[in-house]
């Protein structure tokens, strides 16, 4: 009875964590609401209220997508991981020569499925889908020392297509995906020589990638003069001498924009839907929605946001301590750092102490793709913490069953 009971159980797996996804859940739609007047007046596109429903749903069918995912085992899951990063990187292929800009973005990162008016990233659920992978082949016989030639082509190789294919028109992603990979085997317990190899090689794949941008036209339309322009205008914005000529200003409008609207929301904030920059920074229903944030809800209202998150991130990694199956384990923490990268990046961005990125504020941001892979994230991690009281319950936390565990894996 107990058994049938927690299967049906609505909110399954950790608790706190729930919590803490439901409400910033719910506080998104406020900053969204608030923000999306930018994309009505400035972008011409939709309405607000269009914007908000838009926004409403993707949060409700994120949150069913999230629980739906407590319903499958994650074993299951990483098994299927590889056959899904074929398909994301076929997707990613096509969306090279087909590719859409949305919303006035100026990279082709969108594929539009046929006969629908949706659109989404393959990037995102290769990417999300890649680090599932790696954490299955990382797990998979721990115990058994694989041949150079074995990672090469089976741990180096996926994660080396993956960041060709998204960096010629997202580069903050595609390095993202190196970073978060090297994380991965850090943690995997790779042999230190493979780390190194793993290091040397994405040096020198960022190196061949960057001259084939730049001297050949090999790699067409691609996006690195924009990103050389943004390190450059970051660097620039951060000289004390620099007298800032009418070009400069404009290359840095928008990190002016998002520092005066920080500034401007002050201790407590202008209150909700009253921010006065919304209008004049651009992406700011989603890359810059943290700055409307503090501007609507001042200093107050940001720290309790950032609490919520660190919140989050410490219950990831109380979650990833207590599960006995390694696999389960490297999952958690995995899509943990994920989650934690992305939060950091766009945080940084808006209080400029990185150049500009295209990435979203995890949970909150307008945009379809972005949140639903999070809730994806989520929804894993909630099922491993719904696993641990199972494994407890079946003595599999064990010592003698942990290579049993991971086998199943």
């Amino acid at each position: 009875m107990q058994e049938t009971e927690n299967k049906f159980e609505l909110l399954k797996g950790d608790k706190v964590l729930w919590s803490v996804i439901l409400l910033i859940s719910f506080f998104s739609v406020f900053p969204v609401y608030s923000a999306s007047s930018n994309l009505e007046y400035i972008v011409n596109s939709g309405t607000t209220t269009s914007h908000l429903i838009k926004h409403s749903f993707f949060v409700l069918l994120g949150l069913a997508i999230m629980r739906g995912v407590g319903t499958v085992k994650y074993e299951y899951i990483g098994k299927l991981s590889s056959i899904g990063l074929i398909v994301m990187v076929l997707l990613l292929l096509l969306t090279m020569f087909t590719g859409q800009t949305i919303d006035g973005a100026s990279a082709s990162r969108w594929l539009k499925i046929p006969g629908t008016p949706i659109s989404f990233q393959p990037s995102s659920f290769a990417y999300l889908l890649l680090v599932i992978y790696l954490c299955r082949y990382l797990t998979k016989k721990i115990k058994r020392e694989r041949l150079p030639i074995e990672n090469i082509c089976y741990l180096f190789g996926p994660v080396l297509v993956v960041f060709g294919l998204v960096a010629k028109d997202n580069g903050s992603t595609a390095l993202m995906i190196l970073m978060v990979s090297l994380a991965v085997m850090l943690i995997g317990q790779l042999n230190k020589k493979y780390i190194f190899g793993f290091v040397g090689i994405s040096g020198a794949a960022i190196a061949v990638f960057m001259f084939l941008a730049l001297k050949t036209d090999v790699i067409e339309n691609n996006r690195v003069h924009t990103w050389m322009s943004r390190v450059e205008v970051f660097m620039n914005s951060n000289k004390e001498s620099q007298v800032e000529n009418e070009i400069d200003k404009a290359k840095n409008y928008q990190v002016m924009q998002a520092k005066a609207a920080i500034v401007h929301g002050g201790i407590t904030g202008m209150g909700p839907g009253k921010s006065a920059l919304k209008q004049m920074l651009p992406q700011s229903a989603s890359d810059f929605i943290f700055a409307i944030i503090v501007e609507e809800y001042g200093f107050i209202g940001a720290l309790v946001l950032i609490s919520l998150y660190l919140i989050m991130i410490i219950r990831i990694v109380m979650i990833a301590s207590k599960m006995p199956a390694f696999f389960g384990s490297l999952l958690v923490l995995s899509l943990g750092i994920m989650i934690f990268v992305q939060l950091s990046v766009n945080i940084a961005v808006a209080v400029n102490l990185i150049p500009v990125t295209g990435q979203p504020l995890p949970l909150i941001s307008y945009g379809g793709t972005s949140i639903l892979v999070t809730y994806l994230q989520l929804g894993i991690i909630l099922n491993v913490s719904s696993r641990i009281q199972v494994y407890d319950e079946e003595g599999m936390g064990k010592k003698q069953n942990i290579e049993e565990i991971n086998d199943i894996a």
